[in-house]
């Protein structure tokens, strides 16, 4: 059997992952995700697949984050019949992330329109809500921790990756062939989800590389958040929270929880600004399997916040000059509510931007975290003169040390490692240290080129 391993995305960069299997006529794509971050990198979205996508027999989504799971509605458009094969909480999330990512397309080509201030006439959103509709159909949810048939020849198994509810590594099997995708990765010893499974045997290995050049900081993130928070309200200034909907915003509200608890909080009010994180928050009661929270632990973290899921009421939050924590979404402020927030906030030096997970190169997370002192947003130039603070070790993501603990896991070396979804540095420095520690043969993958895996 000739077998052959490409990436479509997600090598050279930590976006749009799509990596594609061809075994003797079987195209198998593990992970459909969408392009974010730099525009030349949005573009691609708007390319033409490499393969074309009625010859893809099945899609493989080893979790929700849009990086993995947000071109599925463009495939399904393009051509793509098969199935998508998930874990029952991806399948949850992905009904609420491809939806919200639909919604906000058409509203930002509508804008655009109205505007006028695109350079295409008409703008259109790169895929609609009917699109996204039609392949939240072609999901198929399976148990973690059993084997399924998915095309000819090839089996899928699924075992925990921690880092969102649902994430998963994918083990497939073709012919006498196995290889695992580790996804992303989650973290050892997190508060709220559950520790990534070792997986014991594989033949090929495709491991992300987001934080593989650099180890979190073992500081307490809830003290450093309750010190931001008291020092920006002391100031008589609101904290600003750019978070992932997905992750960050339940593991922020139990963080938050917890300081209210210890009293830190006072009577500062709490806003979760975002319809997409209100639902996702939610589903932490329809799979307590994929967390670690107990049930007062989630009543308590549900209830910190006030949910605001109305236009006019996220106007009243922006305009209420009390101070406050707002919560809104995206987690690299490139869309959503949080942007007005940060239109409304970055001018205060009272106030406070706190970012609480990566942020790729070219969103206004990236530019802010490097000291950019004007954003340019909504066709005008905005001045940044509050304070900007990160905590990198709220990061759903495993850092270097936690990479090669999960790899380490394996019983024997795999004949290979392949390195993607990660920056070019990350990605070398990752191959570096597991061909001086592990003693393994590693490749960092290059999107131009077409692995054969004999």
């Amino acid at each position: 059997m000739k077998l052959r391993l490409r990436s479509l995305g997600g090598a050279d960069t930590v976006t749009g992952s799509k990596h594609l299997i061809e075994a003797d006529g079987v195209r198998v794509l593990v992970d459909c995700g969408l392009f974010q971050g730099l525009k030349h990198l949005r573009e691609r979205n708007w390319a033409p697949l490499a393969v074309a996508p009625d010859a893809i027999d099945a899609v493989v989504l080893t979790h929700a984050h849009l990086d993995h799971s947000g071109y599925l509605p463009k495939l399904v458009r393009d051509g793509f019949r098969g199935v998508a094969h998930c874990t029952d909480a991806t399948a949850a999330l992905c009904d609420i992330l491809l939806k919200d990512s639909a919604q906000i397309a058409e509203k930002d080509a509508d804008y655009a329109n109205r505007k006028g201030f695109s350079k295409h006439q008409p703008a259109l959103p790169l895929y609609t809500m009917r699109d996204a509709e039609r392949a939240l159909k072609h999901l198929k949810p399976m148990p973690f921790d059993s084997e399924f048939e998915i095309a000819r020849d090839c089996g899928l198994r699924f075992q925990r990756a921690g880092h969102i509810l649902g994430a998963a590594t994918a083990e497939v099997k073709i012919g006498a062939r196995t290889l695992v995708f580790s996804g992303d990765l989650g973290r050892y010893n997190d508060a709220v989800m559950c520790d990534p499974k070792p997986v014991a045997h594989a033949d090929y290995v495709i491991v992300e590389s987001t934080y593989a050049d650099r180890v979190h900081a073992r500081s307490d993130p809830m003290a450093e958040l309750g010190d931001i928070i008291e020092r920006t309200v002391e100031r008589g200034g609101s904290v600003i929270i750019p978070a992932f909907a997905v992750g960050r915003v339940q593991s922020l509200l139990y963080y938050l929880w917890q300081l209210k608890r210890a009293g830190r909080l006072g009577a500062t009010p709490v806003f979760l600004d975002s319809p997409m994180a209100i639902n996702a928050t939610q589903l932490l009661r329809a799979h307590p399997d994929d967390h670690k929270l107990d049930a007062e632990a989630v009543a308590g973290s549900s209830a910190v916040a006030t949910y605001t899921r109305d236009v006019e009421a996220s106007k009243a939050i922006t305009s209420n000059p009390m101070p406050k924590v707002v919560i809104a979404g995206s987690g690299m402020a490139t869309g959503g509510r949080i942007v007005h927030h940060i239109r409304a906030f970055a001018p205060d030096p009272r106030s406070t931007i706190v970012f609480a997970g990566y942020q790729a190169l070219g969103t206004r997370g990236a530019r802010l975290l490097a000291g950019e002192s004007e954003l340019k947003m909504f066709g005008e130039w905005i001045p940044v003169r509050a304070e900007i603070a990160s905590l990198p070790q709220l990061s759903a993501h495993a850092d270097a040390d936690e990479i090669m603990r999960w790899l380490s896991g394996f019983e024997q070396a795999p004949r290979r490692l392949f390195i993607v979804h990660g920056e070019p540095a990350a990605s070398e420095a990752l191959r570096t240290r597991v061909e001086r520690e592990l003693k393994w043969k590693a490749n960092v993958v290059d999107p131009l080129f077409s692995y054969d895996l004999t």
